[in-house]
């Protein structure tokens, strides 16, 4: 992957996330510059910042040598996804959520991040912002109402 498409990453997940750089920053242990150097493709973090920052932001960073004729099995997250998990609704949704789950809503936001992208990207098409009130409707569904 090059600095690009970190940056790229980077901006995406703390975007979806409804982070500022300076919160990611502080809680990684770096400057509000260096994270938004990163972001816009600059500078080369070493492996123990780039944990850091995958730490800050709810998800754990992953290594791996491929084939170079192999497709990258991480995608980024879809613009329309970082969109809609800005929205009021999808705020909203991770309040309930964390409040009957007994959770941080910093977790349950990551957490149903994660999971849209697993089902858009397993949907294999573009997905809108009804397709996505859609999916997280069913997530509320099931996270919100644990099994008797």
């Amino acid at each position: 992957m090059d600095h690009v498409e970190l940056g790229r990453r980077l901006r995406a997940r703390r975007a979806a996330l409804g982070r500022t750089v300076a919160s990611v920053a502080t809680e990684a242990g770096v400057s509000v510059p260096y994270v938004a150097n990163l972001e816009n493709g600059r500078g080369n973090p070493t492996v123990a910042v780039l944990d850091r920052l995958a730490s800050a932001l709810g998800t754990r960073l992953v290594i791996e040598l491929a084939d170079p004729a192999a497709d990258p099995a991480v995608t980024a997250l879809p613009p329309s996804l970082v969109d809609f998990s800005q929205s009021q609704r999808f705020r909203r949704e991770v309040g309930r959520l964390a409040s009957v789950l007994g959770e941080e809503p910093r977790t349950i936001r990551a957490t149903l991040v994660d999971a849209l992208a697993a089902a858009g990207a397993a949907l294999r098409r573009d997905l809108r912002e009804p397709d996505w009130q859609r999916l997280l409707d069913a997530m509320v569904l099931i996270l919100g109402h644990p099994p008797e």
